[in-house]
């Protein structure tokens, strides 16, 4: 989240992209639920390992989808008494929970399905073409629940203006980043399922078939890994957007009543939600009544430029204060300490 044009009241939260992640999401489901009862018919009717594993991959997905469908209608409730800083964090949670089910449902039984089919005696292959029917049939079931997840990424690396990568790396929105980094794997597990039948059926060895699902296996922890430390990191409470904090800072220091920005503390509490604390030195010839009208102005200011702030809390302390700054240059350490101090320096 960074600047954008005013939308609506001030503080009135927009509404985001909610709709279009629930319909990722909702595409994603319904492909995975399909491809999983495929896959394990071809799974039973071929003994392929990789088929399995790979059946256990969709019926994870599924159960991962499932989880992010209640991780958007949890997010979606309005602050009250006990929460009153609203439920944005269960979107965080719920995807956390999918993370850790794409490893124990997905991951783990690959590995001992593949480890089974490695160690144990080879086992006739029946009925291959069953398999390649049930892959190519879910690359395609895939590939569109894949394209869907893609289009809603571009789309919001393009609103706000930076590259597909970056996007996924620093977004908020741990839904659409779990839809697209699972229909990845999920398409990248059917071309090693391929590789594990074909090369079973072309040499009679039940190791390739293992192996192809032991792949998998890691493959789905890398994946579980990947989007297990991105909510970990939003549920500790990570800062908002550097370009937020950077536009929120001069926004703050340009205000004709503040002589400084002594502190800035953001916290995203959700997706499209940010919490700000600031710490300004507003000038000395404000008294109360003056102090009170420019907190209550530069509030609806932020609200109005910066739609996705929850809440916005200022604290009015002076920068030279030693107490205060060296609160605030331990926090940040060393370059950035040194940074803040020369700045703090010149504002003294």
């Amino acid at each position: 989240m960074h600047e954008e044009k005013p939308r609506g009241a001030p503080g009135e939260k927009p509404q985001g992209s909610g709709g279009e992640s629930t319909f990722t999401v909702l595409v994603a489901t319904g492909a995975n639920a399909l491809i999983a009862v495929l896959k394990l018919v071809a799974g039973l009717l071929t003994g392929s390992a990789a088929m399995l594993a790979e059946a256990a991959h969709s019926v994870a997905d599924t159960a991962t989808e499932l989880l992010l469908l209640t991780a958007l209608r949890q997010s979606a409730r309005r602050p009250d008494q006990r929460h009153p800083f609203g439920y944005g964090k269960a979107r965080f949670f719920w995807a956390l929970i999918a993370a850790v089910s794409i490893f124990v449902s997905g991951a783990v039984f690959a590995f001992i399905e593949g480890i089974r089919a490695m160690l144990g005696s080879d086992a006739e292959q029946t009925l291959a073409w069953v398999a390649y029917a049930v892959l190519g049939v879910s690359f395609l079931l895939e590939g569109a629940s894949w394209l869907q997840a893609v289009r809603q990424v571009r789309n919001e690396a393009a609103a706000e203006d930076v590259g597909f990568r970056a996007w996924l790396r620093n977004t908020d929105d741990p839904t659409v980043k779990s839809v697209f980094f699972e229909d990845s794997a999920a398409l990248i597990g059917l071309l090693l399922a391929f590789g594990g039948v074909g090369l079973h059926q072309l040499t009679g060895s039940g190791f390739w078939d293992g192996l192809a699902s032991v792949l998998i296996g890691l493959l789905l922890s890398g994946v579980a890994f990947i989007l297990g430390r991105t909510n970990a990191g939003l549920l500790i409470g990570r800062q908002a957007d550097r370009r937020t904090v950077y536009a929120l800072r001069d926004a703050l220091a340009a205000r004709p009543e503040v002589d400084a920005v002594v502190d800035l503390l953001t916290m995203t509490v959700g997706t499209d939600q940010v919490l700000l604390c600031a710490r300004l030195d507003f000038a000395d010839s404000l008294d109360a009544a003056a102090l009170e009208r420019a907190c209550v102005d530069i509030d609806i200011e932020l609200h109005d430029r910066f739609p996705d702030l929850q809440e916005v809390f200022l604290e009015p302390v002076p920068r030279a204060d030693p107490t205060m700054r060296q609160r605030v240059l331990d926090r940040y350490g060393g370059a950035g300490a040194q940074r803040l101090r020369e700045g703090l320096d010149a504002g003294a």
